[in-house]
């Protein structure tokens, strides 16, 4: 019998300011984000019934508009096929944080250390660097956002039944480096892959405490995606 699942769904699309990498964007989604989102929720549907799982009444979603708005559109959509859920919004699935830099663009921010005496010039890839942390307050590395969603992941479903399904809402990013950390994709894979927006990818907590990815599909990231979420 299959383990506890855990379903990890970014957000649907949203009006994301260019060239801000701030997870912090407090725009709604576009309406081809809430066709995304609907989508989402008739896949989940047809998931569930399809294997057979139990959908775990608890619907975790970060606090930012656009994961709150996918999770709602689709949680109408499970509704409608008869199942109960009820959204609980957590700071624990927020995607990295650059702190006090929140929607400055990446020039702004640049420009903002260069000005400052404390501080070292970032290295060029910095928005990508998993271990890089932006010396502001309240900064984190991806690698930080992805142990703090790591946590949240474990600690909501490791005690579920086998075959319950629990639906997390968030971002990309910070997903991926969770599934690192659970050791579900190893390092380089952490830049190879993206995740397609409103589609659930689901991995199990084994028996044996491990994790593995048991359903849905990675996006492989383009050369020239610059995606900033």
């Amino acid at each position: 019998m299959t383990g506890p699942q855990a379903a990890l769904i970014r957000h649907a699309e949203y009006r994301q300011r260019k060239g801000v990498p701030s997870a912090l964007q407090p725009f709604p989604l576009t309406a081809r984000g809430e066709t995304q989102a609907q989508a989402c929720g008739e896949d989940l549907a047809t998931l569930i019934a399809r294997d057979g799982l139990t959908l775990d009444p608890v619907v975790h979603c970060s606090c930012q508009l656009r994961a709150w708005q996918t999770a709602r559109i689709a949680c109408d959509v499970l509704a409608g096929h008869g199942h109960e859920v009820e959204i609980l919004q957590t700071s624990a699935l927020a995607e990295r944080s650059v702190g006090s830099a929140a929607n400055l663009t990446l020039e702004e921010i640049e420009a903002v250390l260069e000005a400052d005496p404390r501080f070292e010039a970032p290295p060029p890839n910095w928005k990508s660097d998993s271990d890089y942390c932006l010396p502001l307050e309240g900064a984190e590395s991806l690698m930080m956002a992805g142990k703090r969603v790591a946590d949240h992941l474990t600690l909501s479903i490791t005690d579920k039944a086998p075959g319950t399904l629990t639906l997390f809402f968030g971002h990309g990013a910070s997903f991926r480096h969770a599934a690192h950390l659970l050791g579900v994709l190893n390092r380089d894979e952490i830049a190879r892959f993206s995740m397609h927006h409103a589609r659930p990818l689901q991995i199990c907590h084994n028996r044996d405490g491990t994790w593995a990815h048991s359903g849905g599909a990675w996006k492989i990231r383009q050369q020239r995606d610059r995606s900033l979420d």
